[in-house]
């Protein structure tokens, strides 16, 4: 299957650099990257239960006459074919409307005003809602391009745990990278987690492809992350039970971007992986 990842392009230095980490996510595992160059500030992604405005902050719009050209030339240096996307619906004039039939979807890291004030962005708050109501991972690049050489995946036991492990697993399959696992126990032993691994289906490739499995107490989350390589892609679910539990409505995810480096690949509720 041709799988495709939906950019939205920033025609800033900080843009080349999120973009070039789309570029060498769709490299890995053999994805097609589509762009977005923005003519507007402001866009709508309609998914099943919701209608998100995305407001983009005035950075998007720089230099509209390069920013064409600076997408082809950072296609080219990663050697990959030039793909757009051109909205054909708009709600109003200045207010296209932006497909969601995509299979992932880039961010800026930004995931609350916070970090908008410096420099990251101003989707803020509304990652949430994407992340909430989308059917595909979300990826929210890392400040600078960083390529990644292993898959972390956090997994609490969860249903949508389960789903971050197929993604992780997926990506495992198609880079040839190693996976390894990050649980954090709440009152249960290791062998509860890897029970609920061996009962999915997901459980026998998730064995082959495993390098390792670390599990950690509830306290030591801080210790987690510093253990998890700076050049892995983090993947996570939200809205779940267990380590990530309502991550995206509480404060483990600033904690988490505030404190690594690494891009996160972020399941929501609705998020469907197919392998």
């Amino acid at each position: 299957m041709n799988y495709k990842l939906l950019h939205i392009f920033r025609n800033t230095p900080f843009g080349r650099e999120t973009f070039l980490q789309s570029l060498y996510f769709c490299k890995m595992i053999n994805a097609y990257p589509v762009v977005y160059i923005p003519k507007s500030d402001k866009f709508l992604f309609y998914f099943s239960n919701d209608a998100v405005q995305v407001d983009l902050d005035s950075s998007y719009l720089s230099s509209p006459d390069t920013a064409r050209g600076h997408v082809e030339a950072l296609f080219e240096e990663m050697a990959l074919s030039p793909r757009f996307y051109e909205p054909k619906n708009f709600t109003a004039s200045s207010l296209p409307d932006v497909s969601t039939q995509f299979d992932y979807f880039a961010c800026p890291r930004s995931v609350s005003d916070m970090s908008s004030k410096i420099g990251l962005g101003h989707i803020g708050p509304k990652v949430r809602r994407i992340v909430k109501h989308a059917t595909f991972p979300v990826l929210m690049t890392s400040p600078v391009f960083k390529p990644w050489k292993s898959i972390s995946v956090f997994f609490g036991g969860s249903r949508n745990a389960m789903t971050a492990l197929k993604a992780g697993v997926k990506i495992a399959m198609a880079s040839g990278l190693p996976l390894d696992l990050y649980t954090l126990k709440e009152n249960q032993g290791e062998d509860h987690y890897r029970d609920l691994v061996a009962k999915e289906e997901i459980g026998e490739y998730a064995s082959d492809l495993l390098r390792q499995w670390h599990f950690y107490e509830k306290a030591d989350f801080d210790a987690m992350l510093y253990d998890v390589p700076h050049n892995s892609l983090i993947v996570l679910g939200a809205y779940g039970h267990g380590v990530i539990k309502d991550i995206l409505l509480g404060s483990k995810l600033e904690q988490i971007q505030s404190t690594v480096t690494n891009n996160l690949l972020i399941t929501g509720p609705h998020c469907s992986v197919t392998l």
